[in-house]
């Protein structure tokens, strides 16, 4: 059976990314002058016979000299061997055979949820907006979210570190522990995968047995919903009118309650930093 080739590491992706992005960039200058090139050879005020051979002269000769630079060669030497590089690692993950089963099931999925997603986009529409006016609203929460964030993550930075370093200095028994596991797993594997095969097969029995009664069930729990459509809209209708005849009384509690809390916060102040800038008190007196 054929190896599926090991994937690039994290230092080879970034290597090949700082490559391509040199690449881009000396092109991107080439480009540059070709273009400048171009525009001086298409300049119309140089129309005559001799000017126009002078500039194709020049022309050929800044483009023999663009492209045979050591950047330029130096560029094309690098896609080449980067492009070389990826085709290397993809090609034989492409059309390994493991592969086809993932490429089916992708066209498989991608068939089937486009339906459910051209139905569902006015729906996602609505709730994207409805998040949005949501996050706009709450905005003013966010700062002091984002600072308690920060305080917990500063608070268990310490308890994370002194984790790592125990960690670190247990890494002879962190072995053990992973061989005894291996050793005691590795044989239950094979009777793992047969239970398994066994649990898929009688799953899909059960889910076969119990779709025809499940589906009789969602019959009636619809025909008993619509039929009691109109008394679940009388009952909501009753909440809101309840709703809106104890808001005024909710406003007016609330609004008492945080006057009796600035009060409060105010004499507690007050007594305990009593040293603090005392104010002049006028006492009045009805006359």
């Amino acid at each position: 059976m054929a190896t599926i080739p090991s994937l690039p590491s994290r230092d080879e992706v970034l290597r090949m990314a700082r490559s391509i992005t040199d690449i881009t960039g000396q092109l991107l200058d080439t480009a540059g002058n070709i273009t400048r090139i171009a525009i001086n050879t298409l300049d119309p005020r140089d129309g005559s016979g001799a000017e126009a051979l002078r500039v194709l002269r020049e022309t050929t000769a800044e483009l023999a000299e663009a492209s045979a630079s050591p950047q330029a060669q130096e560029a094309f030497y690098r896609i080449v061997d980067t492009l070389t590089r990826l085709g290397t690692t993809g090609a034989p993950l492409a059309v390994h055979p493991a592969s086809r089963p993932a490429q089916a099931l992708l066209g498989v999925v991608g068939d089937s949820l486009l339906p459910v997603l051209d139905a569902v986009e006015p729906a996602v529409e609505e709730i994207a907006t409805a998040l949005g006016e949501l996050v706009e609203a709450a905005s003013p929460l966010l700062p002091a979210a984002a600072g308690v964030a920060a305080g917990m993550m500063l608070a268990l930075t310490p308890l994370v570190r002194s984790l790592a370093d125990a960690l670190t200095d247990a890494t002879p028994e962190l072995r053990r522990i992973a061989e005894a596991l291996t050793s005691a797993l590795a044989p239950l594997l094979p009777l793992q995968v047969a239970l398994a095969g066994r649990a898929a097969s009688a799953g899909v029995n059960v889910v076969r047995a119990a779709l025809p009664p499940l589906a009789d069930l969602t019959e009636a729990a619809a025909a008993t919903t619509k039929a009691a459509g109109p008394m679940l809209v009388a009952g909501e209708e009753v909440l809101v009118s309840a709703l809106e005849r104890v808001q005024p009384v909710l406003l007016a509690a609330t609004s008492h309650a945080g006057r009796v809390a600035r009060a409060t916060a105010v004499r507690v102040t007050a007594a305990v930093s009593p040293a603090a800038d005392r104010g002049v008190v006028v006492a009045v007196s009805a006359v």
